[in-house]
């Protein structure tokens, strides 16, 4: 079953990472803005209209969402599997900041899902880090997430506070022109929280795990779509190859969708109704083995 997530809302909000902070700033004039030569310093902007946009990725899986599906397996919590904080030095380009701010927003879902408290401050300070390096850094309030991330008994109401200022973030970035800035934080998190199914799909071998992993062919010629528009970027163009690999070992899942009956749910205190949709996925050990090795070299362009 897909569920129906806003454009960006799923990368840091799926983390519980952004908070709103009342007026704080960035400090202008540092050698971290985006005033260097690197691919995200005069990128266009998106072609699509915005209403087409929100259309064609709702259906993106939040990463939290994926963590909740992977602690349901039994499997034991790993480290191991997620990317260092001391990796942050490496990341000296927007690009890279970019797309490990995604990566890094996957994992401290996976951390906070499973009630890891005790790791969760150096990932928080990782985030800040490159958030800030990209200029959204006015977006995070450090000392309120370490509040409420320690916590296990606030992360419902983390979560609304997340998605509510990466709202405001997403919206931010669009107005500067910098969508292409919102596009690697998605894709950044959409990649690791794939990375660490697999690495769970590789123990377990379970179903539900594995159906997830296959529903998610749908999201790359999304993507697709999103990373091309800036193709005449190198770091992109690269990107976009890399995912072209992906796209071509989904080629033979398939998925049927099967339209549910409706339901009515809260939001902002108001009463929504919602279409479920029921997938069906036809995909075979050998398609998922060549899926997640994939999914390993993405992700290992993406991190390093």
């Amino acid at each position: 079953m897909f569920k129906k997530f806003n454009y960006l809302t799923l990368a840091l909000a799926g983390a519980f990472l952004l908070t709103a902070c009342g007026g704080s700033s960035n400090k202008g004039g540092s050698s971290d803005e985006l005033t260097f030569n690197d691919s995200l310093a005069n990128a266009a902007p998106l072609e699509l209209s915005e209403e087409v946009m929100s259309d064609v990725i709702q259906n993106i899986s939040s990463p939290v969402e994926m963590a909740s599906l992977i602690k349901s397996t039994g499997v034991d919590f790993s480290q191991k599997i997620l990317n260092k904080p001391e990796q942050i030095d490496n990341y000296n380009t927007s690009f890279k900041r970019a797309l490990n701010l995604g990566v890094y927003s996957a994992d401290l879902g996976y951390i906070n899902t499973f009630d890891k408290n005790t790791i969760v401050v150096s990932y928080l300070v990782s985030i800040k880090s490159l958030a800030e390096g990209i200029k959204v850094g006015q977006f995070f309030d450090f000392n309120s997430l370490k509040r409420l991330a320690t916590n296990s008994n606030n992360l419902d109401s983390l979560m609304q506070i997340s998605i509510s200022s990466f709202n405001k973030m997403d919206s931010y970035l669009r107005n500067q022109k910098r969508s292409n800035v919102s596009s690697l934080i998605v894709t950044g998190a959409w990649i690791e929280g794939l990375y660490i199914s697999g690495k769970v799909i590789e123990q377990t071998n379970n179903k539900s795990l594995i159906n997830r992993m296959a529903e998610q062919k749908e999201i790359i010629n999304i993507l697709e779509i999103i990373l091309n528009n800036y193709s005449n970027q190198p770091n992109f163009a690269e990107l976009s190859e890399r995912l072209a690999k992906l796209k071509t070992a989904y080629q033979g899942v398939k998925i049927t969708t099967e339209i549910g009956e409706p339901k009515t749910m809260e939001v902002d205190g108001k009463l929504v109704i919602v279409q479920d949709e029921i997938s069906h996925i036809e995909v075979s050990p050998e398609q998922i083995t060549a899926i997640i090795s994939e999914i390993n070299a993405l992700r290992e362009f993406i991190v390093s």
